[in-house]
C-alpha cells in the first residue's frame, strides 16, 4: 500500500525485470514501471532467501537477538523502549554541551556578547540593502534626475504667464462635458482618465522631490553604510536575514549559558528520570525475550532431533549487557550437538551440516511469525547426506504445506520430494556462456534424479531407484 501496488483479485503480485546488454533495465510491479530500491523494498515481503549468507547470519551473536524478538513479538516494547533510549541520549547530549569549563564558559560569553552588541549597534533591517543601493543610484544622478523632474513638474502645472498640460487637459475636459451628447461621453471618459493619471504622475514627483532628505542622498553616508553591512555579511551571514537569524540565536545561546547552572539541574532530573524509565522499559523488554527464549529453545530442538540430531541441546542464552538501542540483553545461541558435550557457542561446534539443519530448524520455528509466500533455500543440503538428507527433506516439504518452497539442491533425497522440478545447466556457444532453465515431466524427472546419484552413466539399476524415490514421494503425498 505505501508503493501504491495492489495485488490482482486473486491476490498476485506481478514482478517482472528486463536486462540488456547495455545496461538499462526495466522493472514493472503489476504492469507499472517501478524502481530498484522499490523492488528491493517489497521483495522481504513476498520472499524469504536463505543462502549460506544466513548460515553466517547464524554464526553472528549479534543476529540472534532478531530471532528471539520475532518469536517474542515483543515490537510495542521495543518501540517504548527506543523512544525512551532516544530521550535520554537527547537529554544526555543537551546537558553535556552545557558543562563545559569555567574558562571555556567566560570566552563564550565574551564572544557572543561582542557579536550581539555589533549585530545590535548596525540596526539591520529586512531589505535595507536593496534599498540602499536604490538611493546610490540616485544620489550619483542626483543633480541631473532633480533637474529632470522639476522641468516635468513645470510642463504640468505650469506657470502664473503659462498654462501647463494639466491646466491645459481640464479646459478640454470642460469643452466636452458641455457638449451633452452622447457620442462624445466615451472621449470625455477617456480624457478623465489620462487627467487623472496626470495628476497621480505629479503627486509621485511631488513627493521624491519634497519627501527625500537631502542627507538621504548622501553618497558618502551611503555608501559607508553599504561597507558596514558588507563587513558584516562576511562574518555573521551573506544576507540581511541571515544576520538577523545570526543575532537571535546567539541571544539564546547567551541566555542559556548564563543560566545554565539551573538548567544543568534541570536536565539532571530529567536524564534521572530517564535512566529510571529506561531501566524499567528495559526489564519488560527482557521478560518478553526470556518468555519466547523458553518457548523457542523447546521448538527448535525438536526439529533438530526430528532433522537426526537426536542428542542435540539448543539454548538461548540471554545475559545483562549494557543498554544500547535494542535493549540491555546479550543473546547468544548455544548447542550441544552430541551426547556428553556441554553447551558452546554455535559458531565454536557447528558443522557445515549441523548448521544447515539448525538454520531449517529455526526457519520452521518462525513460519507463522511472518506471512512471506515464498521462501528460497539455496544448499541447504550442505555437510549432509544419508538419513539426515531424508528428515532434511521431510521438514522442507512440511513448511511447503502453506507457502511456497523453492530449493536449489545436488541431494536426491531432498530433490525426489518436490513437487515440480525445473533442470538448471549452462551451455557455452560462440565463447558465450548461457544458463537454460527446462521444466521436467515425470520421466525427466527420474532420469535427473538418477543421474545426481551417481553422475555416470544412466543404468537400469539407477533408474529404477530414482523412480522408487520419486513414486514413494509422490504416495506419501497423498496419504
Amino acid at each position: 500500500a505505501q508503493f501504491d501496488i495492489t495485488p490482482d483479485a486473486d491476490g498476485n503480485v506481478l514482478i517482472m525485470r528486463k536486462l540488456s546488454v547495455a545496461g538499462k533495465g526495466l522493472i514493472k510491479i503489476n504492469g507499472k514501471p517501478s524502481t530498484a530500491s522499490v523492488l528491493k523494498e517489497i521483495s522481504s515481503l513476498l520472499i524469504n532467501i536463505h543462502g549460506q549468507h544466513d548460515n553466517q547470519a547464524l554464526l553472528n551473536p549479534e543476529k540472534h537477538g532478531d530471532f528471539i524478538d520475532a518469536v517474542a513479538d515483543n515490537y510495542t516494547e521495543i518501540d517504548e523502549y527506543y523512544k525512551e533510549f532516544k530521550n535520554l541520549n537527547s537529554i544526555r547530549k543537551e546537558l553535556s554541551s552545557l558543562e563545559m569549563d569555567q574558562d571555556e564558559k567566560q570566552r563564550r560569553i565574551d564572544l557572543l556578547s561582542y557579536q550581539i552588541e555589533e549585530l545590535e549597534k548596525a540596526d539591520i533591517h529586512s531589505g535595507e540593502l536593496d534599498e540602499l543601493k536604490r538611493k546610490l543610484k540616485i544620489a550619483e544622478n542626483y543633480e541631473a534626475t532633480v533637474k529632470a523632474l522639476n522641468n516635468a513638474l513645470f510642463l504640468l502645472r505650469g506657470s502664473d504667464d503659462d498654462d501647463g498640460a494639466l491646466t491645459r487637459l481640464n479646459s478640454v475636459s470642460k469643452q466636452l462635458s458641455a457638449l451633452n451628447e452622447e457620442e462624445f461621453e466615451k472621449t470625455y471618459s477617456s480624457l478623465s482618465e489620462v487627467i487623472s493619471k496626470a495628476e497621480d504622475v505629479t503627486a509621485e514627483i511631488d513627493s521624491f522631490l519634497f519627501g527625500i532628505e537631502r542627507e538621504d542622498i548622501n553618497s558618502d553616508k551611503i555608501n559607508q553604510r553599504l561597507d558596514l553591512l558588507q563587513k558584516l555579511m562576511l562574518k555573521y551571514g551573506n544576507s540581511e536575514e541571515k544576520m538577523l537569524e545570526f543575532l537571535e540565536n546567539s541571544k539564546k545561546e547567551l541566555e542559556t549559558i548564563t543560566f545554565s547552572d539551573k538548567k544543568i539541574n534541570e536536565l539532571s532530573m530529567l536524564l534521572d528520570n530517564a535512566k529510571i524509565n529506561l531501566i524499567n522499559l528495559g526489564t519488560i523488554l527482557t521478560e518478553t525475550r526470556l518468555v519466547a527464549a523458553m518457548a523457542f529453545e523447546k521448538s527448535v530442538t525438536e526439529v533438530l532431533e526430528y532433522l537426526n540430531m537426536p542428542s542435540v541441546k539448543f539454548k538461548v542464552d540471554i545475559k545483562q549487557g549494557r543498554y544500547t538501542k535494542k535493549g540491555c540483553d546479550v543473546i547468544e545461541f548455544m548447542i550441544s550437538a552430541n551426547k556428553g558435550e556441554t553447551l558452546k557457542p554455535l559458531q565454536k561446534i557447528a558443522s557445515g551440516g549441523e548448521l544447515s539443519r539448525t538454520m531449517l530448524a529455526i526457519k520452521s520455528c518462525l513460519l507463522d511469525k511472518d506471512d512471506v509466500a515464498t521462501m528460497i533455500f539455496d544448499e541447504i543440503d550442505t555437510g549432509i547426506s544419508g538419513f539426515a538428507a531424508d528428515k532434511v527433506a521431510d521438514q522442507l516439504k512440511k513448511v511447503s504445506h502453506n507457502r511456497q518452497v523453492i530449493c536449489v539442491t545436488h541431494l536426491a533425497q531432498i530433490a525426489a520430494r518436490a513437487d515440480n522440478h525445473l533442470l538448471i545447466e549452462k551451455r557455452v556457444e560462440n565463447d558465450r556462456t548461457f544458463t537454460d532453465v527446462f521444466s521436467l515431466d515425470y520421466n525427466d524427472r527420474i532420469s535427473e534424479i538418477a543421474r545426481i546419484m551417481s553422475g555416470t552413466e544412466l543404468t537400469e539399476n539407477l533408474y529404477n531407484s530414482a523412480k522408487e524415490l520419486i513414486d514413494r514421494s509422490i504416495k506419501n503425498d497423498n496419504l
